[in-house]
C-alpha cells in the first residue's frame, strides 16, 4: 500500500515549506483530499498543511481500509496498521521537523493508529468523529509513557460510529495520551463551528513552530 503523492494538496509551494511544522490532514471514508483541506483558512497559519488521499478507491471516493473487510468500528488491527504505515513511509521521505495530525472518521482512527506506530513522532493529534482500533498494539506501552497531546471530539448524535467503539476509545485515550475530550450536544457525524474553534486552539497551543535559538516554551 502506498500514498499517491501527486494527489496531495499543499497549503504552500515546496520552496516555502522549510523550517515550518507540518499538519497532515486525513479524510474520512468515501471522501477525498479536498474535503478537510477546505478547513485550512480556519487552521493555524504556522504549519504547512498537507492533505493526503487514502489509497483505496471505494464508495465514490477513497478509503483507508475497505468496509467490505471489516465490521463497523472494528477493523482488523493489521489492516489499519498497513494503511498507517503507508503514511509513515511517505513522511519518511520528507525533511525532519514537527508533524501534527488531523483526521475525521476513518481518518481519525488513522491518526490514532499513527500514534501507536510512532509514539514520539507527532507533536499534536486531532481525532474527530472517530475511534481507536481494537486490540493491543506493540506501540501502546511506549505511547503510555510519552502521552502525547490528543484532541478527541465527537457529537452525541453521531449514528455512524458504533457505541462500543466510542466506549473503547474513551477508555483507551486517558492512559495512553494527554487527552482533551470534547462532546458536542446534538452534533451528528460532522464538524461543528464550536468544535472547529476548539481544535484550532488546541493546534495553536501544541503545533507551533519553534524559532531558531528559542526553546519550545518561548
Amino acid at each position: 500500500m502506498k500514498l499517491d503523492e501527486s494527489a496531495i494538496l499543499w497549503s504552500a509551494p515546496e520552496g516555502e515549506r522549510d523550517g515550518r511544522p507540518l499538519l497532515v490532514l486525513l479524510h474520512g471514508y468515501g471522501s477525498h483530499e479536498g474535503d478537510l483541506f477546505s478547513l485550512s483558512p480556519a487552521l493555524p497559519l504556522e504549519p504547512v498543511i498537507a492533505s493526503v488521499r487514502a489509497p483505496i478507491a471505494e464508495s465514490g471516493g477513497w478509503a483507508w481500509w475497505s468496509r467490505r473487510d471489516s465490521v463497523a468500528g472494528d477493523p482488523p488491527l493489521q489492516i489499519v496498521d498497513a494503511a498507517a504505515k503507508a503514511v509513515i513511509e511517505w513522511l519518511d521521505t520528507l525533511p525532519a521537523g514537527p508533524v501534527s495530525l488531523l483526521g475525521f472518521s476513518q481518518g481519525a482512527a488513522m491518526a490514532l493508529q499513527l500514534l501507536r506506530l510512532d509514539p514520539e513522532r507527532f507533536t499534536a493529534t486531532v481525532s474527530l468523529s472517530g475511534f481507536v482500533a481494537g486490540g493491543e498494539h506493540p506501540g501502546d506501552a511506549r505511547l503510555a509513557e510519552v502521552k502525547p497531546p490528543v484532541f478527541w471530539g465527537r457529537g452525541t448524535d453521531d449514528a455512524v460510529i458504533p457505541d462500543h467503539a466510542i466506549d473503547r476509545t474513551a477508555t483507551w485515550l486517558p492512559p495512553h495520551t494527554s487527552a482533551t475530550i470534547r462532546t458536542y450536544e446534538g452534533l451528528g457525524h460532522a464538524i461543528s463551528t464550536p468544535e472547529l474553534v476548539e481544535f484550532s486552539g488546541f493546534l495553536r497551543t501544541h503545533a507551533q513552530i519553534v524559532r531558531p535559538g528559542a526553546t519550545p516554551d518561548q
